[in-house]
């Protein structure tokens, strides 16, 4: 995890935007990773983007995973979906994704669409926590990671947990092929 200093996430709701913390709060003990695997570290809120974030604290952008959300449209209603990937890759955005919405044409949602309707911050934005009606597409790559480090729903901090736990948060499919090498 480079040089983060990590601390159990649900003892830390200062670092989690508001729906992260409560659905940490919601953790289901049956879930596949115990909640207190979920940890959290601060960083500085301008070294948030991957590339900088990555190169200031020493992580690899081989577990660094990014959480997009795309939005297409379908018969007048805007559908979307998070689809989270490896930093490593890109998400196959007009194939796999707009397939899965049931949309002609599929796009990263407007900043400010997706900022309103996550409650988190643009730059933080997680899968912990979204909307529940929102399909979370997990690449196949991010589940075989064995620790990977994402977004907390701010930009001052980012969270590091099991990569397998991504792929069990409720409303998560995980998807071969999701994303290709960047």
């Amino acid at each position: 995890m480079g040089t983060l200093k990590t601390e159990p996430a649900r003892t830390r709701s200062d670092l989690l935007a508001t729906p992260v913390a409560a659905a940490l709060a919601q953790w289901s003990a049956e879930a596949p990773v115990d909640v207190d695997d979920v940890l959290v570290a601060p960083i500085d809120a301008t070294l948030a983007d991957t590339a900088a974030f990555c190169a200031a604290y020493e992580v690899g952008l081989d577990v660094s995973a990014n959480c997009v959300v795309i939005a297409g449209k379908r018969e007048g209603e805007i559908r979307y979906a998070a689809c989270v990937v490896l930093a490593t890759t890109r998400a196959d955005v007009n194939g796999v994704v707009r397939r899965a919405l049931d949309v002609r044409k599929a796009s990263f949602a407007p900043m400010a669409d997706a900022v309103e309707a996550t409650g988190m911050e643009y730059g933080g934005i997680t899968p912990i926590g979204l909307p529940e009606s929102w399909p979370i597409l997990v690449d196949a790559r991010v589940i075989a990671t064995p620790h990977v480090i994402i977004g907390s729903g701010v930009r001052h901090s980012k969270i590091a947990l099991p990569g397998p736990a991504l792929g069990a948060l409720p409303g998560a499919r995980v998807v071969e092929g999701l994303a290709r090498p960047a």
